[in-house]
């Protein structure tokens, strides 16, 4: 009986701790934060987000994904319309390795290997010398099963603070510092 009581009680710490270890592996990515105030615990939930599109460049494959403020405001026109986007509105773009798959008819590319989630918020408070957006860059790391933030030594290089994606988004300085159009669907 003792034996029976000892292998369950070994079972139940078993059960605990690979549940704590489970818990403490997906909260991983929500405790980072590039230095300057972005948080990936900003973007919780944003795997549910809407898709507002793809990309493919290279041999990244991407999908850009809105909160809904930033869906919202693609259905009412902005920025198109010359209005700029709310406070609060916010993007992720998920970046994959992109890989063809001979075993399917037309050897489609899709997604491989995780690279990169970039995110993107709108807060006109925080962030005003940067157009009203803060950005973040974190890598994957596929040894640990992790995230870090991107720092200088990624491609392209990442400033270390929330406007690291400033420079590059001044381009589209004329849609409020958005690339991502709002295809029909």
């Amino acid at each position: 009986m003792r034996s029976k009581s000892k292998m369950i009680g070994i079972a139940a710490i078993a059960v605990v701790v690979a549940s704590a270890w489970a818990v403490s592996a997906a909260q991983d990515r929500f405790a980072l934060k590039v230095p300057g105030g972005l948080a990936f615990a900003e973007f919780k939930g944003y795997e549910n987000w809407q898709t507002i599109s793809v990309s493919h460049s290279g041999d990244v494959i991407a999908v850009i994904l809105g909160n809904p403020a930033m869906i919202a405001a693609y259905k009412e026109g902005i920025p198109g319309n010359g209005k700029p986007f709310p406070d609060g509105a916010k993007m992720a773009k998920v970046h994959w390795e992109a890989k063809k798959n001979p075993a399917q008819p037309g050897q489609p590319i899709q997604a491989g290997e995780l690279q990169d989630i970039d995110l993107m918020v709108k807060d006109s408070k925080r962030f005003p010398d940067s157009g009203g957006w803060g950005y973040g860059a974190f890598d994957y790391v596929k040894n640990s099963d992790s995230f870090r933030p991107a720092d200088e030594s990624d491609t392209p290089p990442q400033s270390h603070d929330a406007k690291c994606g400033a420079a590059c988004h001044t381009a589209a300085r004329q849609q409020d510092f958005v690339f991502t159009g709002y295809p029909k669907r």
